[in-house]
């Protein structure tokens, strides 16, 4: 046996119980669930569609919503694992606020397992049941936001539909102080969590991936149809709607797929702008071409027949 390859598990296991230990201290019980009468203690999570059952001791899919004898406790409350001064443009949001700067906030986790993920250091570690993050009240958020002369506060960089509660707190502060609040999200919101924060969110970039079921299930852990409604929930909210669908080669770009995701769009609004936007090789899908030239602008032609903006990105 290598006793130095135990030891140092022994250790991290360790540090990995310390740490989660400390982090229950800080947590905050959430709202967006509801208890089950059966399992025993079980509760039904509603802040994504995904609607997970959660057993006693355990998380969702997600793994920051946790079940703590018969209630569900926000893991990443108040803690931050990336905070940025960003053009809002790189929301990317071009029809809301133009030129203005929105103060950035991730949590970690997602309810998505993307294999393209860009920022899978963040979104997909507390699977591992690691949680991490800087200590930061939704106060110290607002105020950051108008130190650095921000009109706005996005939540992005991981799902904030799994830290809706967080988002709320922040969101109620930032409206009295004059900030608009904009949603950077997979579209998994339920009705449920958006009529939660009915009236606090303003804006909203929604990454449409695919129209084919069998993609979301395959490379998301997912489905289509919620994604669907949630951006239907969100325009009879009055929130702006921006989307965005990640061109991959080989897995959403054939001209059929492009231009089901353009009509539907349409359907809603062909005013909504959509930002068909370049891959990169990332995470598990390195083995990827980058998406081509031609293939933006084949996608680019197709969305200017039923919509008056598309916009090609990450060029």
């Amino acid at each position: 046996m290598n006793y130095s390859l135990l030891i140092l598990l022994l250790k991290l296991n360790f540090i990995k119980r310390t740490l989660i230990k400390g982090l229950e201290k800080m947590i905050k019980k959430c709202e967006l669930f509801k208890k089950e009468k059966k399992p025993k203690n079980a509760v039904r999570c509603l802040a994504c569609s995904h609607k997970c059952l959660v057993l006693e001791d355990k998380t969702g899919i997600c793994g920051v919503r946790k079940n703590i004898k018969g209630e569900l406790y926000l893991l990443v409350y108040g803690r931050a694992s990336a905070l940025h001064v960003d053009p809002i443009e790189k929301k990317p949001l071009y029809h809301f606020l133009p030129g203005s700067k929105a103060y950035s906030i991730g949590t970690v986790g997602c309810n998505f397992k993307c294999e393209w993920c860009q920022n899978f250091d963040i979104s997909q570690i507390s699977k591992q049941g690691i949680i991490f993050g800087e200590p930061i009240t939704p106060k110290q958020i607002v105020e950051q936001a108008l130190l650095n002369k921000c009109e706005s506060i996005a939540y992005t960089y991981n799902e904030p539909a799994i830290w809706s509660e967080f988002v709320k707190d922040i969101a109620v502060l930032a409206k009295q102080k004059g900030l608009k609040n904009i949603l950077v999200t997979n579209g998994y919101f339920t009705k449920e969590s958006l009529q939660y924060l009915e009236g606090l969110i303003d804006a909203a970039n929604v990454d449409l991936k695919s129209f084919s079921d069998a993609t979301y299930r395959k490379f998301c852990g997912a489905r289509l149809k919620p994604v669907l409604d949630c951006i239907k929930w969100m325009y009879k909210q009055g929130i702006h709607i921006e989307i965005t669908t990640l061109v991959i080669p080989g897995i959403n770009d054939s001209d059929k797929e492009l231009e089901k995701i353009a009509k539907f769009i349409a359907s809603i609004d062909k005013n909504i702008p959509w930002h068909v936007t370049r891959f990169f090789p990332m995470y598990r899908m390195r083995e990827k071409q980058v998406t081509p030239s031609s293939t933006l602008e084949r996608a680019f032609k197709i969305g200017m027949r039923y919509l008056n903006c598309v916009h090609v990105g990450n060029i």
